[in-house]
């Protein structure tokens, strides 16, 4: 019976190796992204041009919603529910703040004359839009899974400290971090 039971532990939840592959296949997507940058940034007509300012704050408030998620978890495992609500709200609410940043952002370039996409646009600017953009999708992806454990989190009808799915939304949620991390830093030195 215990070695059933250890058995059983050291096997991988399939939602947790699902989400593995699919933040595999995201890591390759992006890698594809990133070399297509640099070989299109070494051909003719690339504009220079600096990422918006406001791209430094949403970091900061990504790597502060990232520590947030990280307390939250920890409250869950702990089955402390006050402390676990009151940190789950908080990265939601930052996850929300860098998306509005990120938009921030866009509209930044925009009021500077750096067309993304369209006529007018030109290739940089197009890649910028689309690495940005798709991480902002995987960031709504994000901020969507923390709002249904938000609302879990305060539903009445809960009774059991289920903290699986706060696991799966919490790696994913600093996959999204580490993943604008790197693209930061990409984008601003390269």
């Amino acid at each position: 019976m215990a070695t059933a039971i250890s058995e059983e532990r050291k096997r991988i939840h399939p939602h947790k190796f699902t989400m593995w592959v699919a933040l595999g296949s995201i890591v390759m997507m992006f890698a594809g992204l990133t070399s297509a940058y640099l070989v299109r940034q070494a051909q003719a007509n690339w504009l220079e041009f600096d990422i918006p300012p406001v791209f430094w704050v949403s970091t900061v408030v990504i790597l502060i919603s990232s520590l947030t998620m990280y307390i939250a978890l920890k409250a869950i495992r702990a089955r402390l529910m006050q402390r676990y609500r009151l940190f789950i709200t908080l990265t939601s609410l930052l996850g929300i703040l860098f998306a509005v940043l990120q938009y921030s952002g866009f509209n930044y370039l925009y009021s500077h004359g750096v067309q993304v996409f369209g006529a007018g646009s030109n290739p940089s600017a197009s890649f910028l839009g689309i690495i940005i953009g798709l991480h902002a999708v995987h960031v709504l992806g994000g901020v969507i899974a923390l709002f249904v454990i938000f609302l879990r989190a305060y539903s009445a009808r809960v009774k059991r400290y289920n903290v699986t799915s706060v696991e799966i939304i919490s790696t994913y949620w600093h996959f999204v971090d580490i993943l604008w991390i790197y693209l930061f830093i990409f984008l601003k030195w390269m």
